[in-house]
């Protein structure tokens, strides 16, 4: 098992469901993620043996370390998620998920819902850390739920065993739509004596760097950022603001080709949603959209995607 080194800026890939599978975690690692994080997983889930969470838990052969990513609210459940969790092999990480604001996942009493009881949360890290054999346990918080109390919460996290934390600098209250803190995020790596990751609209590769400037962090997770443009992750590893069109044309086919691999003639419907957002600034974009939308075939498919994006240039970066 690989633990992780922050020595240097780490550049992370948040779980994001419906979009961070393994395809695309894959084509991110190779491009220059340092971490991939599966998309959430239910405890309830894995400890009563789902074949779709189980399913969702393999990686890519690059894909070295490994985060898997669990939602919980019960003690005894999370543990025997972790039970099922240590008899899998190539897992390095297990993130404990506080942080998520839908609904569903909140009225279960998991996800940001664990900012409400800091003494329970506390009990769940301290029930990972204790039973895991994966090399790190990390969490994912949110700056509180209603009110921001965050840096009650990285204590408590830290205290409680944790090896690093990523903080979404946003409160639950505020979803997806608040303006980030920046400024508490740098508070809570002030703070605490273990890593901090920042993470919440992170959607460019200038974006990132000044986050990074500006919290002192070790690393940025990218979820929705990376959406559309995984290639953001291959700028802040090289270190240039722009990414020639042949890369991204590598990268695009890349991930096409990954999720047939991955999910047989099924992937081409499920790719649809990435070329709507892959094409966003090419001219004859909505042209493109239009037609993938009539397509099912793989090999014409592939044929139109390819061309389209050798073919068609960038207008508006």
């Amino acid at each position: 098992m690989r633990k992780l080194s922050f020595d240097k800026p780490l550049y992370i890939l948040a779980p994001l469901a419906g979009y961070t599978d393994l395809p695309f975690r894959a084509v991110v690692k190779k491009f220059g993620a340092d971490l991939t994080v599966s998309e959430m997983l239910s405890s309830n889930a894995l400890a009563y043996g789902s074949e779709r969470t189980l399913h969702m838990l393999e990686k890519s052969s690059n894909e070295n370390p490994y985060s898997v990513q669990i939602a919980g609210s019960d003690v005894d459940i999370v543990k025997k998620a972790v039970e099922v969790l240590n008899k899998q092999d190539g897992i390095d990480i297990i993130d404990l998920n506080c942080g998520c604001p839908v609904p569903k996942i909140v009225s279960h009493g998991s996800g940001s819902s664990l900012l409400n009881d800091l003494s329970k949360m506390k009990s769940i890290i301290e029930a990972i850390k204790s039973e895991s054999n994966k090399s790190m346990t990390s969490v994912k918080i949110r700056l509180g739920f209603e009110k921001k109390n965050h840096l009650e919460i990285a204590k408590i996290v830290e205290d409680s065993g944790a090896d690093f934390i990523a903080v979404h600098g946003r409160t639950r209250a505020g979803k997806f739509k608040s303006e980030v803190d920046y400024d508490a995020i740098a508070q809570i790596k002030e703070n605490v004596s273990i890593p901090v990751i920042a993470n919440g609209d992170i959607d460019s590769f200038e974006k990132a760097n000044w986050v990074l400037d500006h919290t002192k962090c070790d690393g940025v997770m990218i979820g929705r950022g990376a959406v559309g443009k995984p290639w953001i992750f291959h700028q802040l590893k090289t270190g240039s603001s722009t990414v020639d069109e042949l890369v991204r044309h590598e990268i695009i086919m890349e991930h096409f080709d990954s999720m047939i691999h991955f999910y047989g003639s099924k992937g081409v419907p499920m790719f649809r949603k990435h070329i709507h957002t892959y094409s966003k600034g090419y001219s004859g974009a909505s042209a493109i959209r239009d037609e993938v939308n009539r397509l099912d075939g793989v090999d014409e498919f592939r044929k139109i995607i390819d061309e389209f994006f050798r073919n068609n240039k960038l207008v508006e970066r």
